[in-house]
């Protein structure tokens, strides 16, 4: 029984320190695991109505510059200008680890220089890297019609290259484990649109909502461990930290039409529209300096659109 015992005593933590090192060798195999994403047939135009919409675009409801732009290093927080220099940097510290805002401009050794346009719309279309590897999901433009998409990268061809390196991303084991059990590449979920007809209408406010400024995204509670959504759609709930106020957290309003909890039920369609053009600058997470730049049209549709909804209170789904 005692031989037993301590071959059992010895055998144990060998065995455990084994799995260890299986699982260690799994997650480096799999984190760098490459996925074979089709390549869009999306390239740079010269037109300056084409790049004048992907400016929109990126400076307004895609809001790009909120993230990409240049970094006070005084607040941390991107400087506002009218038309922002997108050459990343800003830190964002998550459980899985600290991601960092990549350089957009054209610049070959530390932008999207080096890289071909389709390889740049794939990774806002499929989530996957020009490497093939797997991008964390920030960027939600899979919707994008190739309209858009041709829009955002004329725009960030046209802007000036600058050398700015910002630091690798620093994955931790959650973050790493993450990668390479439970990430996949993420594509559109419908077909893929040439464009879509712009206006002050509910149908157009539902794909600036959803394809374009992913306003469901926030406004949607949310599991804190998966970020899956739980709740009902654009009812709010989810609990967001402020990027200004570190410890600061705001929790997401409702956006239905709710008449007990919906913060806009009551609200006119010309005091909507005020709300956005008339945003001071706050420690909340909402891009207000980006969404103020919304055309009255696009502000008028995203409001048709929500109030189109059916209404919800926040919290989990049923």
């Amino acid at each position: 029984m005692k031989t037993l015992l301590k071959r059992i005593g010895i055998g144990v933590p060998v065995f455990l320190a084994l799995g260890a090192a299986t699982i260690a060798v799994t997650v480096v195999v799999r984190e760098n695991r490459t996925f074979d994403a089709p390549y869009p047939d999306i390239h740079a135009s010269s037109d300056p109505a084409i790049i004048a919409r992907g400016r929109y675009l990126v400076n307004g409801p895609a809001y790009c510059s909120a993230c990409h732009g240049q970094i006070d290093p005084a607040t941390g927080a991107p400087v506002l200008e009218i038309e922002p220099w997108l050459v990343g940097g800003l830190a964002f510290h998550l459980p899985i680890g600290t991601i960092y805002a990549r350089n957009l401009t054209p610049d070959e050794a530390t932008g999207i220089g080096r890289y071909t346009d389709p390889e740049v719309a794939r990774v806002l279309r499929s989530g996957v890297s020009p490497s093939g590897r797997v991008t964390l999901p920030f960027m939600p433009f899979a919707d994008l019609s190739d309209e858009d998409l041709t829009a955002i990268v004329s725009y960030l061809r046209s802007r000036p290259p600058i050398e700015h390196a910002v630091p690798a991303n620093d994955i931790n084991l959650i973050g790493r484990m993450a990668k390479a059990f439970f990430l996949e590449p993420r594509g559109p979920t419908r077909p893929i649109r040439a464009q879509v007809p712009r206006g002050p209408t509910a149908e157009y406010g539902e794909y600036l909502a959803n394809a374009v400024a992913n306003c469901g995204g926030c406004h949607t509670k949310s599991n804190r461990r998966t970020g899956a959504a739980e709740g009902v759609s654009f009812a709010g709930g989810s609990t967001v930290e402020s990027r200004t106020s570190p410890g600061t957290k705001f929790v997401t309003p409702n956006l239905t039409p709710d008449p007990e909890t919906g913060r806009t039920s009551a609200w006119t369609e010309d005091q909507f529209v005020a709300r956005f053009k008339n945003a001071a600058p706050t420690a909340s997470p909402m891009p207000w300096d980006q969404f103020k730049n919304l055309s009255e049209d696009d502000l008028r549709a995203l409001y048709r659109y929500l109030r189109s909804l059916p209404p919800a209170k926040p919290g989990k789904a049923p």
